[in-house]
């Protein structure tokens, strides 16, 4: 195991200073021309030379005929240049005194036939310099901390938490805005493509020293190292959770492997036991696989396994509590102490146990705010699940019917949502237990804007918000079992 960035062979690839690009073009529409320009509207403010056999000038920079011809020796070349003129690409590079490289271009062993035989080459030339490289058949880095970004479409969202390494370069591309509109992002993302001198297990060290990395994502078509990768997995799961997808155990699932990147998956029981041995929580989709991060990354350890479900309509919480249980998560019965808190707020046709079901409230701070603080309060409670309804339109009708103007209902519902996301804040700070929301509603309504500004995460049903909070507790009981 590294104890620095500075120790890994990816270091100069997610944090270059210099980069020469091959492949782009002037030709706005071009992969190479693509990612030079997202790598610059990251924000990258080291010198980047681009290299083009025809054109003095690419994307109005200064452009050189050769790699030999650069000023300077760049830390990192992305190369996206047909398959047949890679070869001897890497071979300049190597040449001039390039040490790290994104190979961007496919053709290489997930085809078959020839592209062995290149990718043995590429194999060759890298080990005679020294190359340490990604791809070939990947879309390299993103780290909006470093302001890099090597892929086609442009990041999206603040910098986050969640490190990933994927076999999949588009994969990485496809989650910018999900994660964004979610709340959460990328501290650094790898896509690793046929892992021909760099995998997973680098990756793996990298991210478990990236001081932006919270949380460990995975997603995984195969191991060429298993033995270094349940070792290194091991040794960082007691400080950093990992969340791994496998998708190459059914027989579909490898076949898509196998042509996606060349790789030779394993049966789904071998990386079951493998991800057991290592505390690797598995997810099962890749929306699983982010639910469960974001949380890993956003809430403190949970005490213990029991929840409390607050709602104000007796189905979304029953089914809640159904589905906690289902997952392995208990609902304990209130203390005497928060029940009789709980009995101001409770109306004639609510119900006080646990779930809580309001049935309707005269006063949101009641029901978001004073009601989970009681909640949130009571020894028993670990976490706190909470239904999230209240459209605007209801509360603008109800406002209209009493004559008020529409200017007044306006004013009146931005100091209602602004007050929905300080009751949020409060919580998020106040309380060291866990605090998740769900809505059968569309995310972009204010209430869940709200609550997700404020850290706290808001799932589209509570089947995702109770896996969620199970791999909560799950994480922290490996945790607890390695140490």
């Amino acid at each position: 195991m590294i104890h620095t960035l500075e120790e890994s062979p990816l270091y100069r690839v997610a944090n270059p200073r210099t980069i020469a690009f091959f492949g782009a073009s002037n030709n706005a529409s071009s992969m190479g021309t693509m990612l030079l320009n997202s790598t610059r509207e990251a924000g990258f403010d080291g010198a980047i030379y681009p290299v083009h056999r025809e054109h003095g000038t690419i994307q109005g920079l200064k452009a050189y005929k050769a790699v030999a011809d650069l000023p300077e020796v760049p830390d990192l070349a992305v190369i996206v240049l047909p398959g047949r003129i890679v070869v001897e690409t890497l071979q300049a590079c190597g040449e001039k005194g390039i040490r790290q490289a994104i190979i961007v271009s496919g053709g290489f062993k997930e085809v078959g036939g020839d592209g062995v035989g290149s990718e043995e080459a590429l194999s060759k030339i890298a080990e005679n310099y020294g190359i340490r490289l990604l791809g070939p058949n990947c879309l390299g880095v993103a780290n909006p901390y470093g302001k890099i970004c090597t892929t086609p479409v442009s990041f999206e969202g603040p910098p986050g938490f969640i490190g990933l390494a994927s076999q999949s370069g588009s994969f990485i591309v496809q989650m910018y805005n999900y994660l964004a509109r979610n709340g959460i992002g990328f501290s650094t993302a790898f896509s690793v493509g046929n892992q021909l001198n760099v995998d997973l297990v680098d990756c793996l060290e990298y991210l478990a020293v990236c001081p932006h990395t919270k949380v460990i994502a995975l997603y995984i078509e195969s191991i060429n190292r298993g033995a270094e990768f349940i070792k290194v997995a091991q040794a960082i799961v007691p400080n950093k959770p990992i969340v791994a997808l496998y998708v190459g155990g059914s027989e579909t699932g490898r076949r898509a492997a196998l042509s996606h990147t060349g790789s030779l998956s394993g049966p789904d029981h071998l990386y079951d036991a493998m991800f057991k041995q290592c505390g690797i929580i598995r997810a099962q989709s890749i929306t699983e696989m982010f639910d469960i991060c974001g949380l890993l990354g956003s809430m403190p350890k949970p005490g213990g396994r029991n929840v409390a479900v607050l709602s104000h309509s007796g189905g979304p919480g029953a089914t809640a509590a159904d589905i906690c249980g289902r997952v392995g998560l208990n609902l304990p019965a209130f203390t005497e102490t928060t029940l009789e808190k709980l009995s101001p707020y409770i109306p004639a046709t609510g119900n006080a146990n646990n779930p809580v079901d309001l049935t309707f409230t005269r006063d949101i701070r009641d029901f978001f705010l004073k009601i989970p603080q009681i909640l949130l309060e009571d020894e028993k409670i670990d976490m706190l699940l909470v239904y999230l309804f209240m459209p605007q339109d209801i509360v603008k009708k109800k406002l209209q019917t009493s004559g008020v103007s529409e200017e007044e209902i306006n004013e009146f519902v931005d100091k209602m949502n602004q007050a929905i996301e300080n009751i949020a804040g409060e919580l998020q700070q106040n309380y060291d237990k866990p605090v998740v929301g769900f809505t059968f509603r569309s995310m972009e309504e204010p209430i869940n804007k709200a609550f997700i500004k404020k850290g706290i995460p808001v799932f589209p049903n509570p089947e995702r918000a109770a896996r969620s909070l199970q791999a909560l507790v799950q994480y922290y009981e490996i945790r607890e079992r390695f140490n």
